[in-house]
């Protein structure tokens, strides 16, 4: 029976999401032991997804970026790292206690194999105790703006943290077809370790169960899918981005369903042409005319009518649903990036004729005009792009793991 430790960063819902599929695989190839690694909001995700195994989640304070109101605060989380901020210790601070702390956890459960999804500490500690490191990743030196040259000795040393790792996984399809293209970037050194294990989709199966009111509503209607994702200030930065969208005068009529990721059935709702509002189940009763569908949190049959049935998808560059939308279900995107992975992967699909690129309330509405104007050839490069997806990041990085663990016995 192996022991092997799963290190989740914490910041944003990817990393969790991509881990919590890749380990229900991994338990159907053994009876191993397996440890939980996070903090926050993923810690407490976890607690939950396992109530019989709270003796092996462990709590580690990985630092993380300090929330601002788009996304994380650039500034506040550049004086953090000598200074603190907000009741945030200095982030050398910070660093050298969060390691400290999983250097202990390593001396005490003894590991065969660590799989890091975003946690560059666990590889550091890995190479010094000679256990095999598996690092989960869609970023390794992302391309910066004119404007951030500054993060240059940052992402330097982040990517040297990486490359510690005896395998780099990227969980994206190989070029050229990798999305995540401008957020790597790889050296020389590293590239013998680098491995395109392609997108950790969900491979279960969907058991169908009678419609909806809200698939009723929506199944003959022609409307834009816009996701809010990401941690609360992520989300709250997107959704701000939306609203003001909406009040402009060409959004009018454009038909939208918003999923805000919030398990909040407060949030449920439907606005008519004129801003009435009705329950979901009402509006369908009543047949109104709607504009705008607000949904707290879809069902897995809900969100795969939704996706099915749209005519695109309005996203902020989310690594995760971007391969969700463009590779699975072959709708185009408008994105609307939070921070720099998610311009990165924006821009790349916007080169390939996959989407559209916007940053305000003028640019969201002229997209929207541009995509339909030009919907067949987009629609063509999308389609042409979901042949050549891998969503087989799961299975590929469970078969890795599994070579792995038959070769240390």
């Amino acid at each position: 029976m192996a022991k092997i430790g799963q290190f989740i960063y914490p910041w944003g819902n990817g990393h969790y999401s991509r881990m919590i599929r890749l380990n229900e695989k991994l338990k159907e190839i053994g009876d191993n032991e397996f440890h939980y690694f996070s903090k926050g909001d993923i810690y407490e995700k976890l607690l939950e997804k396992f109530p019989n195994e709270k003796e092996n989640i462990h709590e580690v304070l990985m630092p993380t970026p300090i929330d601002g109101k788009f996304g994380p605060s650039l500034t506040k989380s550049m004086l953090n790292f000598l200074l603190p901020v907000e009741e945030n210790k200095p982030l050398v601070t910070q660093i050298s206690s969060y390691l400290k702390d999983e250097a202990k956890l390593y001396n005490k459960i003894g590991f065969d194999l660590v799989i890091n999804d975003g946690d560059m500490g666990s590889n550091v500690l890995a190479q010094r105790r000679n256990i095999t490191s598996l690092f989960v990743t869609n970023q390794f030196k992302p391309k910066l703006w004119k404007s951030r040259m500054y993060f240059k000795p940052a992402l330097e040393f982040v990517a040297k943290q990486i490359s510690k790792a005896s395998k780099i996984l990227v969980a994206d399809s190989e070029p050229p077809y990798t999305m995540c293209e401008y957020n790597l970037n790889f050296t020389k050194e590293v590239q013998e370790k680098v491995v395109y294990v392609g997108h950790f989709m969900n491979e279960k199966k969907i058991e169908k169960s009678e419609k909806s009111d809200l698939e009723k509503l929506v199944s003959d209607s022609v409307y834009g899918y816009w996701m809010r994702t990401g941690n609360k200030s992520t989300n709250d930065g997107t959704g701000e981005r939306y609203e003001e969208a909406f009040h402009q005068t060409e959004m009018k009529n454009e038909k939208r369903i918003i999923s805000h990721a919030r398990n909040d059935p407060s949030i449920d709702r439907v606005l008519d042409k004129d801003g009435k509002e009705y329950s979901i189940s009402e509006a369908y009763e009543k047949k109104i005319d709607w504009v705008q569908i607000d949904k707290g949190f879809l069902s897995e049959q809900e969100k795969e009518t939704v996706l099915n049935l749209c005519k695109y998808s309005v996203v902020n560059g989310s690594h995760t649903v971007m391969g969700e939308i463009l590779g699975s279900h072959a709708k185009p995107i408008i994105g609307i990036p939070i921070y720099d992975e998610h311009t990165n992967q924006i821009e790349w699909a916007k080169e390939k004729k996959l989407g559209l690129f916007a940053r305000n309330r003028v640019q969201i509405a002229e997209a929207i005009r541009e995509m339909y104007e030009n919907y067949e050839e987009i629609t063509d490069s999308v389609k042409e792009f979901s042949r050549n997806f891998n969503g087989n990041g799961v299975s590929n990085t469970t078969k890795i793991v599994s070579e792995i663990l038959e070769d240390k016995k």
